[in-house]
């Protein structure tokens, strides 16, 4: 028997990089899968590559968060897991802060966890078997960095929200924890690289190879070095945890 089979899971941002890694690992432990994500042409080809089902979120929105719920319900009649896993990164000197910017990242790393968790906990709460709800936080979450207070205090909310409706939720047999990542390699990184090589002079590539040799394990991460936390976090092995953030970022915060 796998560790999630007869399991429903909702993943957002799943169209590619660490949520697609996550899909790909719970089908594989038996869970049915929907991967939820703005670019719904990516989402469509990345499910069928894995046997999953896709529908458009926009985490910015209510309507589209309570119909792409709505349709996840619908297609595998029920959710047992949610994954907050779509976000925004940004960078800048403290100065060149724009409110535009702040409330974009604000919307999508804030907003958009808090109020899909809230839609996935009603659904939770109205099939009266519990569930497991894992929100994906960072390193950066942790700690300020001169160039990412946006994004830092971004992830530092999740991990606060996290263990605010933790708390709330055991009420309802409803596990709430997050995993925070180090710095993990993927496409992504190309747009951090890239504010770094325009705010700190660096050449491009330059800071990717600097964050990765700085790791105690001796590289950045991969997607698929998250998977075991998340799957771990989404079993019955986990149902005692409650409103714990995860380190997954080979050594480079303790707490």
């Amino acid at each position: 028997m796998k560790r999630l089979d007869g399991k429903r899971a909702l993943i957002t941002g799943a169209a590619r990089g660490i949520g697609l890694a996550f899909a790909r690992a719970y089908r594989a432990e038996g869970a049915e899968v929907t991967i939820a994500d703005i670019d719904l042409p990516r989402a469509k080809a990345a499910a069928r590559e894995i046997g999953a089902r896709a529908v458009q979120m926009d985490i910015t929105r209510q309507d589209s968060i309570d119909a792409a719920v709505a349709e996840a319900v619908a297609g595998m009649g029920g959710i047992d897991i949610l994954v907050n896993n779509a976000a925004l990164f940004t960078a800048a000197p403290l100065v060149e802060i724009t409110r535009a910017d702040f409330d974009r990242v604000f919307a999508v790393n804030v907003a958009g966890v808090l109020f899909t968790m809230q839609a996935a906990a009603r659904q939770m709460i109205a099939q009266g078997t519990g569930g497991k709800i894992i929100n994906m936080a960072s390193q950066a979450g942790r700690r300020g960095e001169a160039l990412v207070a946006v994004y830092c205090a971004s992830k530092a909310a999740v991990i606060s929200l996290t263990q605010s409706a933790g708390l709330n939720l055991i009420a309802h047999g409803i596990n709430v924890n997050a995993i925070a990542p180090g710095v993990v390699e993927g496409e992504h990184w190309d747009g951090v690289d890239a504010f770094f090589a325009k705010y700190e002079g660096k050449a491009p590539g330059q800071k990717k190879a600097e964050v990765g040799a700085a790791v105690p394990f001796g590289r950045m991460g991969r997607a698929e070095d998250l998977t075991g936390m998340a799957i771990f976090l989404a079993s019955a092995e986990a149902d005692y945890i409650v409103a714990q953030t995860y380190n997954v970022d080979g050594g480079n915060w303790m707490s």
